[in-house]
């Protein structure tokens, strides 16, 4: 008789894989789009832009592309499932993502991030501001996490 306990966790990462290719799919998609209304135009855009837009997009996709193979491994691997699982449930690791902002700060974040993107290939000024309160918003959940973590030993 096969475990059931682990059936649900496994529809979670089969589940995640699937929002990671539809993520692959929007990213495309954004890229034509940017592509076809002439943004990322050299002309208008500073070095830092430049370098932010290619190293957030691209390093994006990688990452994406990262995050589905290794699913796709936990899938393959029952002990690794198992760790991760563990590690998920952990309630200290909880305690400290919810703690430096949960899923809010998460989100918000991503939405700055796309925000920020977007703007350094139209518009100079909107991308400093936007990159700038994105560098602050990663540094205060950057330092609260670290803050409740030596707290917690």
């Amino acid at each position: 008789m096969k475990d059931s306990s682990h059936f649900s966790y496994m529809d979670k990462i089969r589940r995640r894989i699937r929002i990671l290719w539809l993520i692959v799919i929007c990213m495309l998609v954004y890229m034509v789009v940017i592509g076809e209304t002439g943004g990322g135009d050299s002309r208008i855009m500073t070095p830092l832009a430049q370098s932010f837009s290619s190293i957030a997009f691209f390093g994006g996709l990688a990452y994406v592309f990262y995050r589905i193979h290794a699913s796709k491994k936990l899938l393959s691997n029952k002990y690794l499932l198992k760790e991760q699982m563990r590690q998920e449930l952990d309630e200290r690791n909880q305690f400290l993502h919810d703690k430096s902002g949960g899923i809010v700060v998460d989100i918000l974040m991503l939405l700055l991030l796309s925000i920020t993107l977007t703007s350094s290939m139209y518009n100079m000024t909107a991308f400093y501001m936007s990159f700038s309160i994105l560098l602050i918003t990663g540094l205060l959940k950057t330092i609260v996490y670290f803050a409740y973590q030596r707290n917690r030993q």
